[in-house]
């Protein structure tokens, strides 16, 4: 949904769409579309797929790129390059270069969704794209994970040339029609931005035990239900005792009761970790209903949102105190929970 709104985000411990190799490649072509200047953009590009033009040719147009004061793709096309860089060599940046040019002004009048996905798919095939993933790769299966990826990547692209966007609720809304150069704008600078996550707004996506030791300004938990946090034992722990005797069947449901006693105190600290990864304001939400396996059943609002007792007052209270307050809170509640499980070993 991030990204089809086209708000950069990143994930913590896990792997944005943007991060995938595959798509980057992709990338690096749009982006030399919309700025010849970029220089990494050019290197990524033009060595993928591999076409002939090795490490030492691209050294050399360095070094007469940076000795002239130019981009390595303006440099292309300087009558004195051939004085560094052989002809084979230099007749296969030359293709390059032109291909590029030709792509850039083929994209600015492609319009629409259905142009926009025969577009890029041609040019795919053209490049040998499906293939090159298969050489790189070991395994078939993925090898495929990532040719899936690309094509995933294609129908949105070509969905927003055709005016597809989804709004806050998911739901599709027609748009304006938009050339295929436009939207390779956008993903050019989702991507930019992507590889500077040191100095983005960004939105991170994160697990609870991905967050420990991160910090933010704003945190939103989302989805804290009864059957997510915390998260649902076995219904029937203390089934497994079967005919045994009623000693053994007790002993086993005492047994089952410091479990699950654990079990909450430590998906508590959870909640705990979670709270406290906000700055200055925190924002916890829960859903009415919920997916479970291919049905839809009806969610609860997690019993921690009743213990950090939001309701119980309508005064306005500085956030960071209340945050202090809460940490506090949660704090306590683990360390008695700690010292209860001490006292009964």
């Amino acid at each position: 949904a991030l990204r089809k709104a086209a708000i950069p985000y990143k994930v913590s411990g896990g792997t944005s769409f943007f991060d995938r190799a595959e798509v980057k490649d992709m990338c690096a072509w749009f982006r030399l579309w919309i700025n010849n200047n970029d220089d990494p953009a050019f290197l990524r590009a033009v060595t993928t797929p591999k076409r002939g033009i090795g490490h030492q040719t691209l050294a050399h147009l360095g070094d007469f790129a940076h000795k002239y004061k130019v981009s390595m793709f303006e440099a292309l096309f300087s009558s004195s390059l051939g004085s560094v860089i052989s002809g084979k060599a230099l007749g296969s940046l030359h293709e390059f270069g032109r291909e590029v040019n030709d792509l850039e002004f083929r994209a600015r009048h492609t319009l629409g969704a259905e142009a926009a996905k025969t577009f890029l798919l041609d040019w795919l095939k053209a490049i040998g794209f499906e293939q090159y993933l298969i050489d790189s790769e070991d395994s078939d299966k993925v090898a495929a994970a990532r040719w899936s990826n690309v094509l995933d990547f294609c129908d949105w692209m070509s969905g927003r040339c055709g005016g597809q966007v989804e709004d806050a609720t998911g739901v599709n809304q027609a748009g304006e029609i938009k050339s295929l150069l436009e939207v390779a704008q956008t993903v050019s600078l989702l991507s930019t931005i992507q590889e500077r996550e040191t100095d983005q707004n960004v939105v991170t996506l994160s697990t609870l035990h991905a967050a420990k030791g991160l910090e933010w300004p704003h945190v939103m938990l989302v989805g804290v239900t009864e059957g997510m946090l915390p998260f649902k034992l076995r219904d029937n722990p203390e089934a497994e005792a079967g005919s045994a005797s009623a000693v053994q069947r007790a002993q086993a449901q005492e047994a089952a009761s410091e479990t699950l006693t654990a079990h909450l105190q430590e998906e508590r600290r959870l909640m705990y970790v979670g709270i406290t990864r906000a700055q200055r304001s925190l924002a916890v939400s829960w859903t009415k209903k919920r997916k479970k396996g291919r049905e839809m059943v009806a969610a609860q609002p997690s019993r921690f949102i009743a213990e950090m007792g939001l309701d119980q007052t309508t005064v306005k209270e500085d956030p960071r105190e209340k945050l202090r307050a809460l940490r506090a809170e949660f704090a306590q509640k683990a360390a008695d929970g700690a010292a209860a499980r001490a006292t009964v070993r």
